[in-house]
Order: C-alpha cells, then structure tokens, then sequence
C-alpha cells in the first residue's frame, strides 16, 4: 500500500502528518491555520489522497513555520509513499479554471527538485493569511517530495480563486502523476532506471 506517516518535532512545530495515495478523498486537517486547513481539505478531495494533519505550531508569532514544515511533510510523505516510483506515470499537468481564476501545474516526479512559480496574487492577505506563505508551502514540499513543479497563474483577480486554484490543480497533477501504468510492468520511466 502507498501510505507513509511523518513526525516532525521542532522548536517550531509538532506535526504529523499521514497520507495515502491510493485513497479516496477522505480528510482530517488540524493545522492552527484556518486557510491552511481549508486548502489541504481540498487537495486531498481533489487528488483524491486520503491525508490526516496534525500540527501544533507557534501561530501567536505568525504562521510560516506551520505553512513551511507542513509543506516540508507532505513533501516527504509524497516521496515515501512513491517508493522506488516504479510503474508510475511520472508526469502530469493540469489546467483549472476557479471563477475568474485560471490555474496551470505541471509536475515531474524526477528525483530532482525545482518550483518555478509564476504567481502574482493581488493581495497580502486572505483574511489573516500571509499569501507570501503560499510559496513557502511549495517550496517546502518540492524540496523533500523531489519533484519539478510548475504552478503558472494564467488569470485571475482574486487571491482566493487563484490559491484554491492552485491547490486543486497541483492536487489532480500529483494524482495523474502518481497512477501506476499497468503498461509499464513495474519498471521506472525512465532511460536511467532509476529516478
């Protein structure tokens, strides 16, 4: 089964963090950050992944280290739960209209880690969130996920619309990603053999 758990203890932050790729949507998400919350809840229903969070962190400073090492530990769950990525599909991308909002992810399950995230969100906040921290999320998690991902904001003039965006569309990219091709028997798609 491709599951993985990861517990995180720092100065910072107490998490853990489950996930299972091959689930069904199901969710239960209790960061301290309301927004943060709300779009895990949804790139688990739309990735179809079945995903607990539990986080403790120093909220009464502000949430960055919450948003950054939850980020850092669904990277890594990711990354266990793949294993060696044989039989995956590797790629995926996926273009999501939210509203006004039009989302792009492209993703490269590689072994090797990059974000280029071509997002200009119109306000500072949403409510009492620090958009800021939204690519403080995704950096955290390319890095331990070891992933190439594209997030390209094509339109929008919302900051809601075009975060929730990205968070589906980077959901239903990893999902397609991570399917396992009965084609390819088991073996890495790749000419290396190995990602």
């Amino acid at each position: 089964m491709r599951e993985a758990e990861i517990i995180r203890h720092t100065a910072e932050t107490d998490i853990r963090l489950a996930l299972r790729l091959d689930g069904t949507g199901a969710s239960t998400v209790d960061t301290g950050c309301g927004f943060l919350n709300h779009m895990l809840t949804l790139f688990a229903r739309h990735g179809r992944f079945d995903l607990e969070v539990k986080c403790v962190g120093d909220t009464d400073v502000d949430d960055h280290h919450t948003v950054e090492d939850i980020g850092i530990c669904l990277g890594q769950a990711f990354a266990e739960a793949l294993g060696d990525m044989g039989g995956i599909c590797r790629y995926g991308s996926t273009i999501l209209p939210m509203d006004e909002a039009l989302v792009l992810t492209a993703v490269d399950i590689s072994g090797r880690t990059h974000l280029s995230y071509e997002v200009q969100l119109p306000t500072q906040k949403i409510g009492s969130f620090d958009c800021e921290l939204v690519k403080e999320f995704w950096l955290g998690f390319v890095r331990k996920a070891n992933v190439t991902l594209h997030i390209r904001q094509l339109a929008g003039e919302n900051s809601h619309h075009i975060v929730e965006g990205m968070f589906k569309s980077a959901a239903r990219t990893l999902r397609a990603a991570c399917t396992v091709d009965p084609d390819l028997n088991g073996e890495v798609l790749s000419t290396k053999g190995v990602l």
